[in-house]
């Protein structure tokens, strides 16, 4: 079945570079009450976790929400960015957009049972450290099931820009978890559980996210076969989000777990405690560029002169921005460190210089890639995966021997330093003048 081709496909007019800069500005500090929220609701997490658990309890939660990222980036990276773009031109409630809602809800359940079935077959690497019951897997298996509704739904809303609402359930996950977490301290139960509770309370947000949508008329009771074409569409993008599965979220899962090996839970946690203090700010620049840049450099498609400009303007304005950022983070390690985690923590002070080098690269890095995700250049944005966790790996090999624990943060920051370089490279007729 081919897509209709309906006239409400047509796109607003694109703003100009300078307008378009403004915008991500604007819609920056406009998506600052989510960002914030998601924000201190990490920290809060963190926190709990330290404080109940010490470094152990941090490893856990890290590991965790790794396992939650392994099970959840197809959906996530692949469908929902897909479908933003797809359903963002389209007028809801048409042909047109019940079939590409279709036929992302009919990616993310093949791609949730799949992630089922692995998670059956690597059971005990993936699960043996939370020592699991078959009611905690259970309680894993739902609590994905509607996280990754809650996710898709929300996509939705962002695709027709019903930023007010997206904000506002934004803001409740941020709750949602950490407040999930504070109720199973309270009653005393062990981290497993704890980890289970954050979860499953995140989950339970696919009740308001639903009624929101349907009350916006953006879902429909009248089912529309998938077309061969949307499908296929929206597979381009799964199989960008496979490199990352395969090339990011699992070698995370796999180097802390040798860190664990190697160092023991206590000693991981040090290191783990700087990976979650960048884990913190990069979900604060993913969420703005998800939901401000992103949708600005799709719209500009059209028009390679004015996005080039586009792209030259929001790349320097944040070499900038985030190197007087880290910096003040830098600066701050001795009060920064305690405060966020605990007194233990104080240790891992000297690992954050190279977390924080590495990590600005890494950041700029990723808003170049944007541009092959926008143009669903699947080959080379999957190379460049490949490439980048071959290097990783190589590196700890390396360094780890050498240096011990620092050999982690070094690894990362010389992987993305070069990674920064070839973007730069690759990317130079960025650089012409409109």
């Amino acid at each position: 079945m081919a897509l209709p081709a309906a006239e409400t496909d047509t796109a607003e007019a694109v703003p100009s570079p300078a307008a378009g800069i403004g915008g991500v500005v604007r819609g920056s500090l406009g998506s600052g009450v989510s960002v914030l929220a998601r924000a201190g609701g990490s920290l809060a997490l963190n926190k709990l976790l330290a404080v109940y658990g010490g470094p152990g309890g941090l490893t856990l939660l890290a590991h965790f929400q790794n396992l939650m990222a392994l099970l959840t980036t197809l959906p996530n990276d692949g469908v929902h960015v897909g479908i933003v773009k797809y359903l963002a031109p389209r007028r809801p409630g048409s042909m047109a957009w019940r079939v590409w809602l279709g036929a992302g809800a009919l990616l993310n359940a093949a791609v949730l049972v799949l992630g089922f079935a692995a998670l059956a077959v690597l059971h005990v690497p993936l699960l043996a450290v939370f020592q699991p019951t078959a009611g905690w897997v259970a309680g894993l298996i739902l609590g994905i099931a509607l996280l990754t509704g809650h996710a898709y739904l929300s996509a939705v809303l962002l695709a027709v820009q019903r930023l007010r609402a997206y904000v506002w359930l934004t803001v409740a996950l941020s709750v949602a978890g950490p407040g999930a977490v504070a109720l199973a301290l309270l009653a005393g139960q062990p981290v497993p559980r704890v980890l289970l509770a954050y979860l499953l309370g995140q989950g339970l947000m696919l009740l308001p996210t639903g009624l929101i949508c349907w009350r916006s008329g953006l879902l429909t009771l009248t089912w529309r076969r998938p077309s061969g074409l949307a499908l296929q569409a929206l597979g381009r993008f799964l199989l960008m989000a496979l490199s990352v599965l395969l090339c990011s979220k699992a070698v995370d899962f796999v180097v802390r777990d040798l860190l664990i090996g190697r160092f023991s839970l206590v000693e991981t946690g040090l290191w783990q405690a700087v990976a979650k203090l960048s884990d913190n700010y990069t979900m604060v620049f993913s969420a703005v560029m998800g939901a401000v840049y992103y949708p600005r450099l799709a719209a500009l498609a059209p028009q390679p002169a004015t996005q080039r400009a586009f792209v030259r303007g929001v790349f320097g304005l944040l070499a900038v921005t985030l190197a007087l950022g880290l910096g003040a983070l830098w600066l701050l390690r001795d009060w920064l460190l305690p405060f966020l985690f605990d007194a233990r923590f104080a240790a891992a002070r000297t690992l954050l210089g190279p977390q924080l080098m590495g990590d600005w690269a890494k950041l700029l890095s990723w808003m170049l890639l944007y541009t092959l995700m926008m143009q669903a250049r699947v080959g080379r944005y999957v190379l460049v995966q490949v490439v980048s966790a071959a290097v990783y790996a190589g590196l700890l090999v390396w360094l780890l021997p050498r240096y011990g624990l620092m050999g982690a943060p070094l690894a990362h920051a010389v992987r993305f330093g070069l990674l920064l370089l070839a973007c730069v490279l690759y990317f130079r007729p960025l650089r012409r003048s409109v």
